[in-house]
């Protein structure tokens, strides 16, 4: 069996009940010399990570930070941002990260929400995150971080900052840790302590702030190099940014459970996508969104298969042909899976099985007895439905998150009973495989049938002349719903929408086919790539205003 940090099946102690303290320094142990991270152009040790965290713990101390308090993070993927999160970490302090494409209200939200007693910012969001803390008045303290191409102090300038703007307030994050020790007094941190508060994208109402402990991070990291069967020779890449859960868990988790390296990139370029991954030597890489379908829209070129990735994990779970497909243009492997910010564990594609259709996989196992992950179907008051039946995915495992922070009507729809009810539509087969429907604030209703939007989107996705696109309800005469598509059209191309209209006919049944078209140049976006649907939906009082109408075209199908 793969090794795996921290797992001892002799000890009385569950392996996933640690601290991130007793975690990093079981790593350390285990190879102190290796290098556990490359990012913006510097070769950190694992040793030498513990050291700075160390000295950032003791830096945050020495700034009144105590147990349970909050310090917000409003960085690019940078050393500083790990440094915060381990460091936070080890005096049982709060990091809450924010999302860098805020602005001004957004950002002051975030930090009155969680009441934040210091706000990390970097010199490139310098100018959003003054006129925040403005309107923040917990804030009792400002650090500024140099971005890659600094050398400037918070007192000066580097060219980078806009002339004549404020950073009096700011003291420099660089100079205020170098004048902190190691820490040598660690208060008592408990694996059930809250590490991070992950605000999610807000796309039902104000973003909720989900209470991510510190087991939960351990289970995580643990459980990914089970899954990918990963060791110290990997090389894990991540181009998603540290404010998503995705780049914790099992990027940064999976990269030290496994003993092994992780690279971190800045953002995903699909054109320097390929380039990065060879640069680093990567050999597991994970996805989210709209990563593999924008690299899929690339240009094949004869380097395609020219990669040292071994392994893609990601979600959502496409069609089997486009996995195929893009498994054998760029000669490697790909697992999908079901996750979520409020658990670590949903469902995953078990390596080496035999692919299902459409599936998500089996319920995620963790490599000890004494943890049980489960997944099932509920119907709208929450009871059980056999299989085949769609209704509300939930799941129930050790390390679900312990609620939203202050909030506690979201916390109590959410966890009722021990199970996560998670917001989304889905069905298992008699095998226990299951197979994604939709969120429930998506389904269209057309007809007298359920539609899945993702499954529209999926079939228009394939069209060789869609770069994206997003399927929602509109209003309908009837008093039910219409089902309308937004199309995004490849590169310097163009999108007939009559075309549209056939290519789903041919492919989907009559009742789901667009009736209306909207084509636009690009979409708003959460940090994941996903589409704002909530946004979209905003935009405009009359959402099919001015757009092609397939009825008034005077297409019918049947």
């Amino acid at each position: 069996m793969t090794d795996i940090i921290g797992l001892d099946s002799t000890a009385d102690q569950k392996p996933w009940e640690r601290t991130l303290g007793e975690f990093l320094s079981l790593a350390v142990a285990n190879n102190p010399d290796q290098t556990f991270v490359e990012i913006s152009g510097q070769k950190i040790t694992y040793r030498q990570f513990q050291e700075r965290v160390s000295q950032a713990a003791e830096m945050f101390q020495n700034l009144g930070i105590r147990h349970g308090e909050r310090v917000c993070l409003f960085l690019t993927n940078c050393p500083e941002f790990l440094y915060c999160w381990f460091g936070l970490s080890l005096i049982g302090a709060i990091t809450v990260p924010i999302n860098t494409g805020y602005k001004r209200d957004e950002t002051a939200y975030i930090l009155n929400h969680a009441e934040a007693v210091i706000l990390v910012a970097q010199r490139s969001l310098i100018e959003v995150a003054s006129e925040a803390v403005k309107l923040a008045p917990s804030v009792q303290h400002q650090l500024l971080v140099e971005g890659p191409a600094g050398g400037g102090r918070a007192g000066g300038s580097n060219g980078n900052e806009k002339p004549g703007l404020p950073i009096r307030n700011w003291a420099d994050f660089g100079e205020t840790m170098a004048q902190a020790r190691p820490i040598t007094e660690i208060p008592a941190v408990s694996p059930f302590d809250i590490s991070m508060l992950v605000y999610t994208s807000g796309t039902t109402g104000n973003p909720k702030g989900v209470q991510v402990t510190h087991q939960m991070y351990v289970a995580a990291g643990q459980g990914f190099v089970h899954w990918t069967q990963s060791t110290a020779d990997d090389r894990f890449f991540t181009c998603l940014p540290y404010f998503h859960a995705n780049a914790q868990y099992y990027s940064t988790m999976g990269a030290m459970a496994s003993g092994a390296t992780l690279v971190v990139a800045d953002r995903f370029s699909a054109s320097r996508f390929w380039d990065q991954v060879r640069e680093a030597g990567a050999t597991v890489v994970n996805f989210i969104g709209m990563m593999m379908p924008v690299l899929a829209k690339q240009t094949e070129g004869s380097t395609d298969r020219d990669n040292p990735v071994r392994l893609f994990y990601g979600s959502p779970a496409f069609s089997s042909e486009f996995l195929t497909a893009f498994q054998e243009r760029f000669g490697l492997n790909i697992i999908v899976g079901f996750g979520m910010t409020e658990t670590c564990f949903g469902t995953i594609e078990r390596l080496g099985m035999d692919r299902r259709p459409r599936s998500s996989g089996l319920p995620r196992e963790y490599p000890h007895p004494a943890f049980t992950n489960e997944v099932r179907i509920a119907d709208e008051n929450g009871n059980p439905v056999p299989p085949g039946t769609p209704g509300e995915i939930t799941v129930r495992n050790p390390v679900t998150m312990s609620g939203y922070w202050r909030n506690q009507e979201q916390t109590r729809l959410a966890l009722r009973n021990g199970w996560l009810f998670t917001g989304d539509l889905g069905w298992l087969d008699d095998d226990g495989f299951l197979y994604f429907v939709d969120r429930k604030r998506d389904v269209i209703r057309r007809r007298g049938e359920n539609i899945s939007s993702q499954e529209v989107e999926d079939v228009i996705k394939r069209h060789p002349s869609v770069f994206d696109c997003a399927v929602l309800a509109v209003p309908s005469d009837l008093g039910e719903d219409e089902v309308k598509a937004y199309i995004m059209p490849r590169p310097g191309g163009t999108i007939k929408p009559e075309e549209i209209v056939l290519w789903c006919a041919e492919r989907l049944a009559y009742f789901k086919v667009p009736r209306y078209i909207e084509v636009r140049e690009d979409f708003p976006r959460t940090p994941s790539l996903r589409v704002r649907k909530d946004i979209l939906r905003q935009e405009r009082a009359d959402l099919i205003d001015g757009c092609f109408d397939r009825e008034a075209a005077g297409i019918r199908l049947r």
